[in-house]
């Protein structure tokens, strides 16, 4: 971590202005576009250009192929160099046909030692692998990917292929109809490989782990307008060419929604009593208890497929499965079908999906895995699933191969179900209505970066927005770094906090929050303009009390798991602040370690290396808890000697209670002894997430300061410092920035310090004036 005194101090507001987020503009403006492409799309193509790096979410049928090859075309011409679209299984064929038709120098790689003599290189997904082992992947200035929705795996192999492949290739467009329909975190992995933000730094900045659900984030209210406005800065979404500006007809784009048809297969219950002990067979959502069902009415669900296609001879059909039984199954009764199916030849499978495509074959029969994206089926209005899972962006994906531009008639989609699988057409329907909304909220974030001309940013707020006063006490809301260089130097007894710990949690949009920082440095440089104003603010020779605790390093973002040093950042960031103008500088003076639970931390963050499965699998994943500390510094320097010294009575201070204060580890302060234990999140995204137990305080205020003292905090939060300090016949001061928070902190400030004025005798453990 490099400090902030190694490097030139910068104005505050400069660096807080350098904090908005923005995707960069990476581009370059094109002199001409094929004239056969519409006004909308000319608009498209021209801002993802310009753009250089940026992601088209474009609803089936609005040309998205086409818009690539431009886009590569442009790429290409531009550089002197290759444009490469990478496509699914069989899709590389049609963008070929398509390239022909409007005279776009393009051509299929069929993954030899030497690309084609051409700008514009097309290739499947299969081969990137070949491209990577032959080194080639520096011959092209630009990459498109077609059905980018393949980035949907967080982890995953391909994922990470294209990511890491493509890292230093200088432009790159990402298109699809929308990202995973129900899964907004998917973003991350196209900003990830557009080069515009890793997940991990998206997930921390704007999103809350949901615990209803495992692995699952859910924007927070308070952030999602920047989120989207910084979304529309490299992403463009639509239905309908209205939806890019009202000036664009949807004139042929209308089309009648598909019609959805369920048949619905009842399952043989007889035997759910022996092997179930119930009435009626039911269905787990677990995929074995799933396939279990399945297999159960195979024959039947066959049956009705067959039926439905033989009814209308002369309509051509296309039928989806899951497994290899299920096409067995359908083979015997549609003997006449075309089956593409997983063990099958490149070469093989290309040759049955075209003969589809070309109507040679009526019927096919294939997985929605193989040759459910990218293929355009406008010929064919009839489609069977003939068994279903959890995921509707599969059943939309498969619908969208006959459901586009184009498509004469509407689409009769045919669901084979059964009665034990209720729970699966519900949740795909809720799915669906996740999907709507999401899309919703992207195109009207595409209507608001068109509206203010992409140049969306954020305001830094207000310094200071009011202070208030009580009895024994003083609150400002307000940015600590700027509020507290109104108070007067010398007049802290006594600082004691818990800062943000550094990206962990985002508590606002503010760019004044600490919270929002890209990273450990950024956040210390953010810090290092307080530090030196809390050394200012304390009297010479006094203390401040910092709660921290060492962070954990996520596989997800950084590719590995482990600890972060936070606790020994803090120091040396304390520790390698600049001497004030008085010579005063900080020493590092004592440190208390807080117990934490194992078990307790292990069942609130899920951490894989508190689990104790480990101990059976492989022992060198576990580790132990983190526990807190509180360190001490000091501020040493001219004045000293002047400063009044803190004492107490042995009576009331006993060598026990100095023996248990003096104990380097604290065992005995409870988790829960904190203000906001008391409160509700207050927009029902988060709480106070970085808490300081009130004993902590307490304890450090007794042993620390004289009855009457100020103490003071940078992060007032909801007001657990003051309100501690007040408990304890001390004064208080405190800043914080969040004004839900403030309003929190002030009413539980003004309740301490009613109590105290009403208390007869001090509170245990206080000392009287």
């Amino acid at each position: 971590m490099t400090s902030l005194s190694e490097s030139p101090r910068r104005d505050y507001t400069q660096f807080l202005t350098g904090k908005l987020v923005d995707a960069p503009a990476l581009g370059f403006t094109p002199h001409a576009l094929p004239a056969e492409l519409k006004d909308f799309q000319v608009d498209l193509v021209t801002w993802a250009l310009e753009r250089g790096r940026a992601a088209l979410f474009a609803e089936r049928g609005l040309g998205k192929a086409f818009m690539e090859l431009s886009w590569a075309q442009r790429v290409a011409f531009h550089t002197h160099r290759k444009a490469l679209i990478l496509a699914p299984l069989a899709v590389s064929w049609q963008l070929a046909r398509e390239a022909e038709r409007f005279a776009i120098e393009a051509a299929v790689w069929d993954g030899g030692d030497r690309l084609p003599d051409a700008p514009v290189v097309i290739m499947n997904y299969e081969k990137l692998e070949r491209l990577i082992e032959l080194d080639l992947i520096g011959e092209f200035a630009g990459v498109a990917l077609d059905e980018s929705s393949i980035l949907k795996s967080f982890m995953g192999k391909t994922k990470q292929l294209l990511v890491q492949a493509f890292a230093e290739t200088p432009y790159r467009l990402a298109a699809t109809a929308t990202p995973s329909p129900n899964d907004i975190v998917e973003l991350g992995n196209h900003a990830q490989f557009l080069g515009l933000m890793e997940p991990g730094e998206m997930l921390t900045r704007w999103f809350i782990n949901d615990t209803t659900q495992a692995q699952t984030f859910r924007l927070k209210k308070h952030g999602e307008p920047e989120f989207y406005r910084w979304l529309s800065g490299w992403a463009r979404a639509l239905r309908l060419p209205s939806d890019l500006d009202s000036r664009y007809s949807d004139d042929g784009y209308l089309r009648p929604a598909p019609e959805y048809v369920t048949h619905t297969i009842h399952t043989d219950h007889s035997g759910a009593a022996e092997e179930e002990g119930t009435l009626f067979r039911k269905a787990s959502g677990s995929a074995t208890s799933i396939h279990k069902e399945l297999r159960l009415t195979l024959a039947e669900r066959a049956a009705k497929v067959a039926e439905l296609v033989n009814a209308e001879p002369g309509e051509p059909w296309a039928v989806w499965v899951h497994t290899n039984q299920e096409a067995d199954a359908l083979r015997a009764l549609l003997p006449d079908a075309v089956e593409v199916r997983g063990n099958m030849t490149p070469a093989e499978k290309e040759a049955g999906l075209m003969a589809f495509t070309d109507g040679t074959a009526r019927v096919l029969i294939t997985k929605p895995s193989i040759a459910g994206w990218g293929m355009n089926w406008q010929h064919c209005a009839r489609t069977a699933v003939m068994s279903l899972n959890y995921s509707f962006e599969e059943l939309y994906q498969v619908v969208g191969r006959f459901d586009r531009y184009g498509q004469p008639r509407p689409v009769q989609v045919h669901l084979i179900t059964t009665d034990t699988h209720q729970s699966v057409l519900s949740t795909i329907n809720r799915k669906q209505a996740e999907h709507r909304a999401m899309q919703d909220r992207l195109i009207q974030a595409t209507r608001d970066a068109q509206v203010a001309q992409a140049a969306v940013q954020l305001t830094i707020g207000p310094a200071h927005r009011q202070t208030v006063e009580g009895d024994g006490y003083r609150l400002f809301n307000g940015d600590s770094c700027e509020v507290i260089k109104g108070i007067e130097g010398n007049s802290h007894d006594f600082q004691i906090f818990s800062p943000p710990f550094s990206n962990l949690y985002s508590y606002s949009p503010d760019l004044r929050d600490m919270g929002n920082t890209d990273d450990d440095q950024h956040f210390f440089q953010h810090f290092g303009y307080l530090i030196p104003e809390l050394r200012r603010t304390l009297k010479p020779g006094r203390l401040c009390a910092v709660h921290v605790k060492n962070l954990q390093i996520y596989k997800s973002k950084e590719g590995y798991t482990a600890l972060r040093d936070f606790r020994g950042d803090t120091i040396r960031a304390f520790l390698d602040a600049e001497k004030g103008e008085d010579g005063s500088f900080w020493t590092y003076h004592s440190e208390i370690c807080i117990w934490t639970d194992p078990v307790r931390e292990m069942q609130r963050t899920k951490a894989h290396g508190l689990l104790y499965k480990n101990i059976r699998t492989d022992a060198a994943n576990n580790r132990q808890g983190v526990a807190e500390h509180v360190i001490v510094f000091r501020k040493w320097g001219p004045g000293m000697d002047e400063t009044p010294k803190v004492t107490h009575d042995p009576a009331e201070f006993t060598l026990d209670m100095w023996q248990r204060y003096a104990s380097p580890v604290w065992f005995d302060i409870s988790r829960t002894d904190v203000l906001n234990a008391r409160i509700a999140s207050t927009d029902e995204d988060e709480k106070h997430l970085a808490p300081l137990q009130l004993e902590v305080i307490r304890r450090c205020v007794q042993l620390w300061t004289n009855p009457g003292e100020l103490v003071f905090t940078p992060f007032l939060g909801v007001g657990s410092e003051v309100y501690g300090a007040v408990q304890m016949g001390r004064r208080g001061e405190g800043i914080e920035l969040k004004p839900e928070y403030f309003q929190w902190a002030e009413r539980n400030v003004r309740q301490a310090a009613e109590q105290a004025a009403c208390r007869l005798f001090p509170m245990a453990g206080a000392v009287s004036a």
